[in-house]
């Protein structure tokens, strides 16, 4: 759709997605049935929407940006329902009662100033997605996606991958997207796992908080509160050194450590 005439908002992150080609990349990406229920966050200009509403399923689209009804209002859909609030504000629960589905597929063109606190969005409100797809700034898609020893590793990978195996899909150019913004993006996937289990999930996730809060430190001086002991006993059974530090470690040791403590 023509965007010539549209005010982007830089509050908002507006950066609309042309490219039909990454487009069609997305979509293709997405395996859906006919009782399965799409949420789409940030429908902006409707250039993915339009595709979404193709997959013949129920499709609940959130825009934050009324402006953008002129172009949303022209995708004429049974299956759609476009919603005009702040999906981080929205009680999304309470608006999934009323669509009864299989399985929960999430989709977006995330802003690039709230794409972790959307993310967590979905996780606190236990809509337990089979998968998600969202297009991401280039840099955190290389830290929800790194591993252990890479340098981008940290707290928020070990979280998100408590929940999620995570696979980058490819980079999108930022001349893809109008107005262009400053930085390339990627396309990146989020399939939900029950691999990982932490006898009590909120003292694991402070120990994660605490592993890496000081990122030159070691995994030792940095968890210097709790038992020393049962740490060490961990890491030398696994055959890590007692200088390593968090950024070096799998989710599989931060899990060790938080039941045995």
């Amino acid at each position: 759709m023509e965007m010539n005439k549209f005010n982007f908002k830089k509050k908002y992150g507006q950066n609309f997605l042309q490219d039909v080609n990454i487009i069609n990349k997305i979509i293709n990406e997405i395996s859906v049935l006919e009782n399965d229920l799409i949420i789409e966050i940030g429908a902006g200009s409707g250039n993915l929407t339009s595709k979404l509403v193709q997959l013949n399923t129920k499709l609940i689209a959130y825009e934050i940006d009324l402006e953008t009804e002129d172009y949303l209002n022209m995708l004429k859909s049974d299956n759609l329902k476009i919603i005009y609030d702040n999906f981080i504000k929205r009680d999304i629960n309470k608006d999934l009662k009323y669509y009864p589905y299989n399985d929960l597929y999430i989709v977006g063109n995330l802003p690039y100033y709230i794409t972790t606190l959307i993310i967590k969005k979905i996780i606190v409100s236990n809509l337990k997605p089979k998968e998600m797809i969202f297009m991401v700034q280039k840099e955190v898609a290389d830290r929800f996606a790194a591993k252990p020893g890479n340098k981008e590793y940290g707290y928020i990978t070990v979280y998100l991958n408590y929940y999620f195996e995570i696979h980058k899909i490819f980079n999108v150019s930022k001349n893809s997207f109008v107005p262009i913004p400053k930085v390339d993006s990627s396309v990146i996937k989020f399939v939900s796992s029950n691999k990982y289990k932490a006898l009590n999930e909120s003292k694991f996730f402070t120990l994660l908080k605490d592993s890496f809060q000081y990122k030159r430190k070691t995994l030792l001086n940095n968890l210097k509160k709790y038992n020393k002991e049962i740490i060490e006993k961990i890491l030398l059974k696994n055959n890590i050194k007692l200088n390593i530090r968090a950024e070096q470690l799998p989710i599989e040791i931060f899990i060790e450590i938080s039941n045995a403590i």
